[in-house]
């Protein structure tokens, strides 16, 4: 070992009492059946959680659960600037939400489960340091003193002369320091960043083989990058990626593709430390067409679906959305739900070759598509049960209503539910409210009329009241219908549609025409699910009242 470098290093990292071999034996090769995937999904502690950080935690998650392996939470918190306070409990949150559930990492904001922690970067300074420390001692990384505006002088220079941006070559002023001037400007207080001595070559190529997008080759990485601020002393992301995926065994590193330029610099890295390398996969981003039809990244700024918050805001349920992101991450997924509607999405194993390299396409439309199919397979129970704590939080009126009247309820839900092919209304809880609520009287209390077919005053009020007192039926439905239509033989209305059409003259309009004034006057809607079961759930009471109420309105 060079004496004059031993100096230099113990200098630079005063505190560092560890090597690195202490580390391997502190953190072992995991003992995981092979072919197991060890993934880690690394946000800042912003507090929030965005649609394509939701999908990529999605997938980590997913590939470490499908070949029995670890998906791993980890804190990438050295850029200070971007944490928020209880901005961990905010991710914690989000992901609980949709059902992700770290086998390994933070669980709290001050709390970890596993035995590769810490799992907040900020905690783990004295590892990155030694590391650090390490290729001082071994002459490939060094203290640079140079200031802010030196280097923007020599980024000037460079774009002056068209000549490649970055700290590299002749350019990299501190690189060739003798290590006594380095020792003596320390000591005299001079502030520096530690950076890589890249011993590589610019004009040779190395290959990526990309998880997704197959191979793709670059040159090598000669830029001394950063490897340790000066502020802090915390880790660039590049250097603290390197150390804490190789100490906690990640397998598989999945991110988006504009870190896909990092590849050289990662991949000189791990070959520095002959460590082994992770498999890589760079996902296209999440996209959006806006309103003036272009293609455009999804924006945490412009997009209020962005946020993982809206959807639980919106009542979305977190199933709907799971199944929308498997179709997002993978292409194949759909045939498969077509054929498997019944079984659970934990049954589909998730395919690097299935993911699109050229982004996903965000479409609210089809999520809320999903969404109605997935309500349409529930139970009447589940949805009351799910709708329940949702209006907890949202809906205090409807909360009580839910609680007042629950079995009533449940029936309410249950209308066109348990047949063949079940009615496909809700999206979303917020959307249910909507949909039902003239099945309560509190919640009908100043309806806002659709217009019927039938327009005059006094023939609503006779058609209204000779139903009631000559046609109510709500014992059965083949005879509630029957009765209908002989009512309509006796007013004038063709209780036969095929009559009608062949001679509307005749009449003054048809049986389609009196039930809809009847749907109307009971529930201010001209469309609503099955009108017998409305009526039965009602009762003759009820519907004595809204017959009255409807005509003093038309009034």
């Amino acid at each position: 070992m060079d004496d004059k470098l031993k100096i230099l290093a113990d200098l630079m990292f005063p505190d560092v009492t560890k090597t690195i071999l202490d580390y391997e034996k502190m953190y072992p090769e995991r003992d995981l059946k092979e072919g197991a995937i060890v993934s880690r999904f690394a946000p800042s502690p912003t507090g929030f959680v965005h649609m394509g950080s939701l999908l990529s935690a999605f997938e980590d998650n997913k590939v470490a659960k499908d070949t029995n392996g670890v998906f791993i939470l980890r804190i990438e918190d050295t850029d200070q600037k971007r944490s928020v306070e209880n901005g961990i409990v905010g991710i914690l949150n989000d992901l609980k939400n949709f059902d992700i559930i770290p086998d390994e990492g933070m669980i709290d904001e001050n709390n970890s489960v596993g035995n590769y922690g810490p799992y907040i970067q900020s905690e783990r300074k004295e590892i990155y340091h030694t590391f650090a420390k390490s290729l001082v001692l071994r002459g490939l990384a060094y203290p640079c003193f140079c200031t802010s505006s030196e280097l923007d002088e020599t980024r000037e220079i460079q774009e002056l002369n068209k000549e490649r941006i970055g700290y590299y070559g002749s350019f990299a002023k501190c690189r060739n320091i003798p290590v006594d001037e380095a020792i003596n400007r320390i000591k005299n207080g001079e502030e520096f960043v530690v950076r890589l001595k890249s011993p590589g070559d610019f004009n040779k190529k190395i290959i990526l083989h990309d998880l997704v997008r197959g191979d793709i080759e670059f040159p090598e990485n000669d830029l001394d990058i950063v490897l340790i601020k000066s502020t802090d002393k915390l880790p660039t992301y590049h250097f603290a990626h390197l150390v804490d995926d190789h100490l906690m065994r990640v397998t598989h590193v999945m991110r988006g593709e504009e870190w896909i330029a990092s590849f050289p610099i990662h991949d000189q890295l791990f070959s520095i430390f002959n460590f082994k390398k992770p498999n890589y996969a760079h996902l296209g981003l999440v996209m959006k067409i806006d309103e003036s039809g272009t293609r455009r990244k999804l924006s945490k700024r412009k997009d209020p679906e962005a946020s993982v918050e809206y959807y639980h805001q919106e009542g979305i349920p977190k199933e709907a959305v799971k199944l929308y992101l498997m179709t997002v991450a993978n292409s194949n997924f759909e045939e498969w739900l077509d054929n498997n509607p019944s079984d659970d999405f934990s049954d589909f194993k998730f395919d690097f070759k299935k993911v699109s390299a050229s982004g996903s396409l965000f479409d609210v439309l089809k999520l809320l598509n999903i969404s109605k199919n997935y309500f349409g397979r529930q139970k009447a129970s589940t949805i009351y049960d799910n709708l329940l704590v949702w209006t907890s939080e949202f809906d205090k009126e409807f909360h009580d209503l839910l609680v007042k009247y629950k079995d009533y309820s449940i029936k309410v839900f249950n209308i066109e539910r348990e047949v063949e092919k079940p009615r496909k209304d809700y999206t979303s809880y917020k959307s249910i409210r909507n949909f039902v609520f003239y099945m309560y009287d509190e919640l009908f209390k100043n309806p806002t009329y659709d217009t019927p077919k039938i327009t005059d005053k006094k023939e609503i009020e006779t058609i209204l009241n000779t139903y009631y007192d000559e046609y109510l039926e709500l014992n059965d439905k083949d005879l509630w219908f029957s009765k209908i239509k002989e009512m309509c033989d006796k007013l004038g209305y063709a209780s036969n549609i095929k009559d009608y059409k062949k001679n509307p003259t005749n009449y003054k309009g048809n049986v389609s025409d009196v039930t809809g004034l009847i749907r109307v006057s009971l529930t201010s809607k001209m469309n609503t699910p099955d009108l017998f079961y409305i009526m039965e759930l009602l009762g003759k009471d009820k519907i004595k009242e809204r017959f009255t109420k409807y005509i003093n309105t038309i009034k």
